[in-house]
């Protein structure tokens, strides 16, 4: 049971990583060399779909690890599932008090109510998110060595 539970958990904190990654480092250098209606535009759509995903995914990961950090107490690696889990514990914090204000205004601008300053604020929206997946992939990297 406890090896289900550690790949579960690993590969769902592994998809996340991916799909984070994916949006740091491919899809919004994708938006920023579209035209600025259509870059709102995707992020905005990017910033409904994501965002109604992210935080299930986010926490859900966090709970599997507290689980998993329990129920291998007495197993090698637990000391790194638990800094794994302390990791996404600080994910989740800065996605609700840097990122998540942010994508909140964000996923409900068009061409016709963007602020002045929307560039901007999707700027420091992508700079936060680098140290967010940064810690996310430290996450999951102590995880697959906590496996092993």
């Amino acid at each position: 049971m406890l090896t289900a539970l550690e790949v579960i958990t690993t590969v769902a904190v592994g998809l996340m990583v991916g799909v984070e990654f994916s949006v740091a480092f491919v899809m919004n250098p994708i938006f920023n060399g579209l035209p600025d209606d259509s870059n709102q535009s995707a992020r905005s759509h990017g910033g409904r779909m994501l965002g109604a995903v992210m935080p299930f995914w986010y926490i859900g990961s966090l709970v599997l690890a507290a689980i998993w950090a329990v129920a291998g107490r007495d197993h090698d690696g637990t000391g790194l599932v638990i800094v794994a889990a302390a990791l996404l514990i600080v994910s989740v914090v800065m996605s609700i008090l840097l990122l998540v204000p942010i994508n909140n205004r964000g996923k409900a601008w068009t061409a016709e109510n963007r602020p002045a300053d929307w560039k901007q604020q999707m700027n420091r929206w992508d700079r936060y998110h680098y140290v967010r997946v940064a810690v996310i992939v430290a996450a999951f990297t102590l995880l697959v060595i906590a496996l092993t």
